[in-house]
């Protein structure tokens, strides 16, 4: 079986995602709804990284439980983002962002679907069970994605 593989891409995806999200967070800091809502979907991600680390333990695979902190360029984005939050170029910003947020969270939602299929089909329930708690918030954040940029590109492009 190659359920590790799938367990192995599953949990490199969640880490990038919650390193995503906490990037962008740390970038629209001004945008006070984006920093605080992307940081706790960069949580979501973060405990699915745990629970897939746990879980890949019985199918022999030794995976981080903990998604690496910020790098030294955290403060810098801070700063930055609270210097330009007023100038329209930071709304383009954040729009690709959204977009690459929102791809990645496609990606993800894809890796749990492939999970749940190859759990169901070797009869594998804790791996069933994985999926189907961790799904549903993969596809919160990519739902949440989609609305922000429904509701900000209209007044961001034609600005």
């Amino acid at each position: 079986m190659k359920l590790d593989l799938v367990l192995r891409e599953l949990h490199r995806a969640e880490t990038a995602l919650a390193k995503d999200l906490r990037k962008a967070s740390d970038r629209h800091h001004a945008e006070h709804e984006i920093h605080h809502l992307a940081r706790d979907l960069a949580g979501w991600s973060a405990a699915h990284v745990r629970d897939i680390a746990r879980a890949g333990r019985a199918h022999g695979l030794d995976l981080a439980e903990d998604v690496p902190g910020p790098g030294p360029l955290e403060p810098l984005r801070t700063a930055l983002s609270e210097l330009s939050g007023r100038r329209p170029e930071p709304g383009l910003v954040l729009l690709a962002d959204l977009r690459r947020l929102h791809r990645r969270a496609a990606g993800v939602s894809l890796d749990w679907e492939l999970l749940a299929q190859a759990a169901q089909a070797a009869r594998d329930r804790e791996l069933e069970e994985l999926a189907s708690s961790c799904h549903p918030r993969t596809l919160r954040q990519l739902k949440w994605t989609n609305a922000m940029l429904k509701v900000l590109s209209p007044q961001i492009l034609t600005s």
